[in-house]
């Protein structure tokens, strides 16, 4: 039985195994990207490459060391060159001497052929059609429960009373949730997964922040590539809300984009109203979006030298203006270290504390 393998981004690789494993394959979990992994992305990988794509060639290295033939991944449209990273991470693979077979799955909605295909290679179980749909979701069920799980973190962090809590506590329902098999079990183990999170002691008097993050979908949704800012922020007293989740970036990939009331494309278009590729656009949108909320802040997580995003950090100047929210970014490479990030963090909670406390001093001042 062929090994099969695919990248991690975030905690979604335990929905995914499941579902690998369902359907008769022997997965091949991939390491959480380290020092290592992002040595060896570099070295085998052009300079003027992204972040993801240099960790992504690191991580398929470390797999193949550990025994992985098949590599599951995802392509993309639109003009971006994330959609030609899994032909490129083939060829280089091919040229160091490593014959992989890579299973590139396209957007369904616009290549429902090509989704088709690639269930069969996968289904080496010989599972019927209703056997597939069964198993895709459980496996959708997980992942809504992982997601479901790291939204209440983000509540619950700034507001812990002891530090670290929160992320010990989320460590363990991690592995409750990945450790059910049923529908039902999945339903029990996010239920007791939520309520372990909750039962967490908290401060409700404590003057917590709102800070909204948008960006590129990989820095986004892997900690180890963003170097945990969404923990470091909450420990600052941050809740933060990401823009996306893997639940929601598939259903609108998938299906059609179901933000209710106005949409992050309409938000976006006085701006920016053609696409750029990747999520520039979505970028600009969700910024917008979080502005109408009355969050307090934004920060914005791009691979350096990603384009998309990088035309959207010149607009995202002035919707900064316009709305009148602060908007911090950072573009991220091998060079960027947690210690400057967290002091850049640790300023600009600093301005957004001082100007909700001067806006709500002009309010009483006024009223």
């Amino acid at each position: 039985m062929s090994k099969i393998t695919f990248p991690r981004m975030g905690e979604s690789w335990r929905a995914f195994k499941l579902l690998l494993e369902d359907l008769g394959n022997e997965v091949v979990v991939s390491p959480r990207p380290n020092k290592r992994t992002l040595d060896l992305g570099v070295r085998y990988s052009p300079e003027f490459a992204c972040l993801p794509l240099k960790i992504l060639m690191g991580t398929y290295l470390e797999v193949i060391e550990m025994g992985a033939e098949t590599i599951v991944t995802s392509g993309g449209v639109g003009p971006c060159r994330a959609g030609e990273y899994a032909m490129l991470h083939h060829k280089i693979l091919q040229d160091l001497g490593y014959n992989l077979k890579m299973i590139v799955f396209e957007p369904p909605r616009l290549y429902p052929l090509n989704f088709i295909k690639n269930v069969r290679a996968l289904n080496k179980a010989r599972v019927s059609i209703k056997g597939i749909i069964e198993r895709v979701k459980r496996g959708w069920r997980m992942l809504q429960a992982l997601d479901n799980a790291e939204k209440l973190s983000h509540v619950v962090r700034p507001r812990e009373i002891k530090t670290g809590t929160t992320t010990a506590v989320y460590k363990k329902v991690l592995d409750w949730i990945s450790g059910a098999y049923t529908m039902k079990q999945i339903v029990e183990a996010e239920a007791a997964a939520l309520e372990a999170l909750r039962s967490i002691p908290q401060d409700p008097s404590r003057e917590v922040l709102r800070v909204g993050i948008v960006g590129e979908i990989y820095v986004l949704l892997e900690p180890a590539s963003n170097l945990e800012i969404e923990e470091t922020l909450g420990n600052l007293g941050v809740e933060v809300e990401r823009s996306m989740f893997l639940t929601g970036w598939t259903r609108d990939n998938t299906w059609n984009e179901t933000t209710h009331g106005l949409t992050v494309k309409e938000a976006a278009s006085p701006y920016l109203p053609e696409l750029v590729g990747g999520h520039g656009r979505d970028s600009i949108g969700h910024t917008i979006l979080y502005a109408k909320r009355g969050f307090d802040g934004i920060i914005q997580l791009a691979p350096f030298t990603c384009i998309p995003e990088i035309v959207a950090r010149t607009i995202l100047t002035r919707v900064s203006r316009d709305y009148d929210i602060p908007v911090l970014t950072f573009f991220l490479d091998e060079q960027t270290g947690k210690a400057g990030m967290t002091t850049r963090l640790e300023a600009f909670t600093d301005l957004m504390r001082r100007k909700k406390r001067f806006q709500a001093g002009a309010e009483c001042l006024t009223g």
